[in-house]
């Protein structure tokens, strides 16, 4: 028998063991059990709707989508600085509307020199809030009932809100959950709602 003259090279074949196979198993269950779960969360305690209009820009966009927890609330009251969804009035044959709470049940409210103005006090609002052209219903003062919410855009001079008359203080049985995350759209990222 003559042997080959040069490089050789041998080929082993390679055998995937019994072990590799189950762990390989293992992590596409539990990447399946996470994804699973993760839906079921998304679809039972929230929903998904789209961002209408520039009125919580620069935090939200128009056409963005976010996640609405439906369940939050059946446990807690919505707290100052809480981003809401909400049908004005109840409407069902409008658009949610996404809108932060500024002014809790039992409160006044009232936007004088463009400032808005809780309990005769004047709110310490983030600096990037724009002065308010426009008081609204708010020029006289508003007591809020015991199931009633004052919210803002944070595009504060566009957007339609609880300064509207047609809008006004926003009944607890009108909120259908809390915005808590947005999805990525061309002015931002994802990430939780602030």
């Amino acid at each position: 028998m003559s042997r080959r003259k040069g490089l050789s090279f041998y080929h082993k074949k390679k055998k995937i063991s019994s072990a590799a196979i189950r762990e390989i198993a293992q992590w596409f269950f539990l990447i399946f059990t996470a994804v699973l779960i993760a839906a079921v969360l998304v679809f039972s305690v929230g929903m998904r709707t789209s961002v209408i209009g520039v009125s919580m820009e620069p935090g939200l966009y128009n056409g963005q989508e976010i996640l609405i927890n439906h369940f939050i609330y059946k446990i807690v009251s919505p707290k100052r600085g809480d981003v809401i969804v909400f049908l004005p009035n109840g409407n069902q044959n409008t658009h949610y509307y996404v809108k932060r709470v500024v002014a809790l049940p039992g409160e006044t409210v009232q936007i004088r020199d463009e400032k808005l103005y809780i309990n005769g006090v004047m709110a310490e609002e983030d600096e990037s809030y724009d002065k308010m052209a426009d008081a609204g219903i708010a020029e006289n003062e508003i007591t809020l009932a015991s199931d009633e919410y004052f919210v803002l855009g944070d595009n504060r001079n566009n957007s339609e809100d609880s300064r509207s008359g047609n809008i006004g203080p926003i009944k607890r049985d009108n909120i259908t959950g809390k915005a808590w995350f947005h999805m990525a759209s061309s002015g931002s990222g994802m990430g939780f709602i602030k």
